[in-house]
């Protein structure tokens, strides 16, 4: 009788939400860790933890083959709260045997242009500066003998469930009901999106890939499009009329992190959005061969998603 592995997520947010539903779908065994231990996937068993401190995160990791990191702090907490959360998920990963697989994104690489997986994380913004150390320490930690470790980096991500994006609650209600986009950036810059099923699934891959290990991946994205693209793409599909960007200024972002700390964070981001920030996937394509969803699937599942809300906030107007 052939023993199935057990997968262990830490983290319940959208990502570790979107992994455990896959991997119960395909009839694994997954526990979901988080501080609340509730879930409502089928399937799926839940697990409360602090996952902070690394004897709460070991114990409820116990047997586990396969850990995603996928736990992340709030957006203006990161430098001084994420490092600690993967220190935990490394000591979980050490007790038990499981190889870690990191969900990562592109800070680390702190700059624009086309990005690939062999230029050095010499991040200078803070939360670009905290994602270097994460990502050094944890191929460190597998170098050494330490654990093993994998990561699947993604650009900005966007998808059914997902609201704390640039494609998300700032985006698809103004798109569906016609009106203008506040974008902050360059709306006609290309940028990198990446579907967040894709981004589940290939971290799904890499933990059964023992020879991809020990190195991170870019995920597979779909082609990369600029802002306006994007929004004129989705205005098609659903008969919307042609959509508007227009910029956000910093001083308004300056404003409004009074009151929402994580508006302000974004401003040391704008490098990302001001000029051209391609992703280069040729490792996974070559290792792989699995393609990104197209746009057209990927924006009609996302559209559906949001069709129901903004026609509520239309109605309540």
């Amino acid at each position: 009788m052939t023993v199935q592995p057990q997968h262990v997520i830490f983290g319940a947010g959208i990502l570790g939400l979107t992994i455990a539903e896959r991997l119960a779908a395909s009839g694994a065994q997954v526990r979901l860790v988080s501080r609340s231990g509730a879930t409502r996937l089928p399937g799926v068993t839940a697990a409360k933890a602090d996952l902070a401190d690394p004897a709460s995160a070991t114990k409820a990791a116990t047997g586990a083959d396969v850990i995603y990191f996928c736990a992340a702090p709030p957006y203006q907490d990161w430098t001084k709260s994420f490092y600690a959360l993967q220190e935990a998920a490394i000591a979980a990963a050490r007790k038990t045997g499981a190889v870690l697989v990191a969900a990562e994104n592109l800070y680390g690489y702190g700059v624009a242009g086309t990005l690939h997986e062999g230029l050095p994380l010499t991040a200078t913004t803070r939360k670009g500066a905290a994602r270097a150390r994460m990502s050094k320490r944890l191929f460190a930690a597998h170098a050494g003998g330490e654990i093993r470790a994998v990561s699947g980096r993604a650009s900005d991500f966007f998808g059914p469930g997902v609201r704390t994006s640039a494609l998300g609650d700032r985006f698809w209600p103004d798109l569906i009901k016609g009106k203008p986009i506040n974008w902050f950036g360059n709306p006609d810059a290309l940028h990198t999106f990446t579907y967040l099923p894709d981004f589940a699934q290939a971290l799904i891959t890499l933990g059964a890939s023992p020879d991809s290990w020990g190195r991170a991946w870019h995920v597979p994205s779909p082609k990369t499009l600029t802002a306006h693209e994007v929004a004129r793409r989705a205005a098609a599909l659903i008969g919307a009329p042609l959509p508007r960007l227009r910029r956000t200024p910093r001083l308004l972002l300056r404003l409004v992190g009074l009151m929402q700390p994580a508006a302000a964070e974004l401003i040391e981001m704008e490098y990302a959005f001001a000029s051209d920030f391609l992703a280069a996937q040729r490792d996974w394509d070559q290792r792989f061969a699995t393609p990104a969803t197209g746009w057209d699937s990927a924006l009609q599942s996302t559209l559906d998603t949001w069709a129901p809300e903004a026609t509520a906030r239309q109605s309540a107007a």
